[in-house]
């Protein structure tokens, strides 16, 4: 973009924000906080493309000032952990609601792969489970328990166990998203595979409801959340293949900030998804009210989290109510 262009696209927003901090209007510190990004990276993309410019002076000077007014003096709110998964969080995501939307489709596709390979040839379920798993369940079907798998270890020791490999699960997703998305990607694809084929090996011996009335109990926040720890890494992945109008390395470092942000977010999930593993998934023999009552309580606490409430709180902060 030429120099001329860019001034004329961006000015009038530089000049807004120049008389924000000047004249010490009365604009919110989390407007002022959002029109401080927009003019950093423009700032970032002056200084690329147009080094020693009056353009980069007059950005230069505008972030300094807006530094001081911003930072200087900021004053650090005393609840900062409530802040961020009640406001801060939910604004900044309603952003990458598009990149969650493809994350959720290609764990779909590669799902419906993995139950269509299965139900065609039940023997794909050992290529992608393993001989140990699905022979313990086998046992587990002739002994009248096909999730029987999920009686054994202790309460504590599963939900602390389940708990912390999920998270690592997370982590990783996110940190493949390091070598673009293709990474990330791969991840998602084979435990949507993985998933797939779970589920079609029960359904080849008529146990598919007794299977996910019990599985989903903890599945439907832990695969939700294994999915939005993808949507972290594709985030990540993104920023490499398509920096946009940043430098590469200004979009990676910006992607890797905003990814981690959603790894972050799912945390208190994960403990949850730990939590009825290790305490309640195990009483398989519950009413059916009750395990339906939990799973859809479960998914509706995602999409209200994840999707409902961004986008209200957005409109709210757009509003001026929030």
């Amino acid at each position: 973009m030429r120099e001329a262009a860019f001034v004329k696209q961006n000015k009038e927003k530089w000049i807004a924000f120049e008389k924000a901090i000047t004249l010490n209007s009365k604009i919110s510190p989390d407007l002022l906080a959002d029109y401080y990004i927009q003019l950093t990276n423009d700032l970032s993309y002056a200084q690329t493309y147009y080094p020693e410019s009056k353009t980069l002076l007059y950005l230069n000077s505008i972030a300094s000032q807006a530094h001081q007014k911003i930072y200087i003096n900021k004053k650090e709110t005393k609840n900062r952990v409530v802040s961020f998964w009640k406001y801060e969080f939910p604004l900044f995501f309603k952003q990458y609601h598009k990149t969650l939307f493809y994350t959720f489709l290609l764990f779909a596709i590669a799902t419906a792969i993995g139950v269509i390979s299965t139900i065609n040839d039940d023997s794909f379920v050992r290529l992608i489970l393993g001989d140990a798993y699905v022979n313990k369940t086998l046992d587990n079907i002739e002994n009248g328990d096909p999730t029987a798998i999920y009686k054994s270890g202790g309460e504590l020791g599963t939900f602390l166990g389940i708990t912390i490999n999920n998270i690592r699960v997370a982590i990783f997703a996110y940190a493949a998203g390091v070598i673009t998305s293709i990474g990330t990607g791969y991840i998602l694809f084979s435990n949507g595979v993985m998933l797939g084929a779970f589920f079609a090996f029960f359904y080849n011996r008529d146990l598919l409801f007794e299977a996910s009335k019990t599985i989903w109990l903890h599945g439907t926040i832990e695969i939700s959340v294994i999915v939005i720890a993808g949507c972290a890494g594709l985030i990540m992945g993104n920023s490499i293949l398509f920096p946009k109008t940043y430098s590469r390395k200004v979009s990676f470092v910006k992607g890797a900030k905003d990814g981690l942000k959603v790894v972050v977010s799912t945390i208190p999930f994960f403990i949850i998804a730990g939590f009825i593993e290790g305490f309640i998934t195990r009483y398989s023999n519950m009413p059916v009210w009750l395990a339906m009552t939990i799973i859809f309580s479960s998914l509706a606490l995602i999409i209200f989290y994840y999707i409902i409430y961004p986008i209200r709180l957005n409109r709210n902060y757009a509003a001026g109510s929030y």
